[in-house]
């Protein structure tokens, strides 16, 4: 269904767009073949990447060792590994979080 979603054989994959500093947390839809979230914290000492996999496991409800970025750490544009969920479960969630 969804471009920016894929199954590995670790879980789910995300292909994430993220814009820093932005007035609130939220997904924000897609941008190109990624979804866009949009983070409040700044791209500075990691702090964006940890607000970003707080957010995933907050927004898909899985615990924070769940989620971990696989590439793109000092990249706006990220891959993100949901263990534990089916492409499924997670198109599920993210239908019910607002703006996706």
């Amino acid at each position: 269904m969804e471009q920016f979603i894929h199954e590995s054989k670790r879980g789910v994959v995300l292909a994430v767009h993220v814009v820093p500093r932005s007035s609130r947390d939220e997904v924000a839809g897609v941008h190109g073949r990624a979804l866009r979230i949009r983070l409040n914290a700044p791209p500075v000492e990691g702090a964006a990447n940890a607000a970003l996999i707080a957010f995933v496991g907050e927004t898909l409800e899985v615990p924070r060792r769940q989620v971990e970025i696989i590439s793109g750490d000092a990249s706006r544009h990220k891959l993100v590994l949901v263990s534990g969920m089916s492409r499924e479960e997670v198109e599920e969630k993210l239908a019910k979080s607002p703006r996706t």
